[in-house]
């Protein structure tokens, strides 16, 4: 779900850049600031949330490898 939503605002980010240069006005460079703040944050969660798989893949390997262990 992630990935949708940063494909749209990476989009949205894309449009109102092209908006902002076409009509160099400061509003248009205000939402084009602001889109871009927002997909940077959509960015940096998805990132926080594959380091929180990431991780719970490890500790849930490190559990399996000590039931093995004690199981073997």
């Amino acid at each position: 779900m992630l990935d949708e939503q940063i494909l749209f605002l990476d989009s949205e980010v894309e449009d109102l850049h092209v908006r902002a240069i076409s009509s160099e006005t400061p509003l248009a460079v205000k939402e084009h600031n602001e889109a871009f703040r927002h997909a940077e944050l959509a960015h940096r969660a998805r990132r926080d949330a594959l380091e929180q798989l990431l991780e719970s893949e490890a500790e849930r390997d490190a559990l399996l490898r000590q039931v093995v262990e004690e199981y073997a």
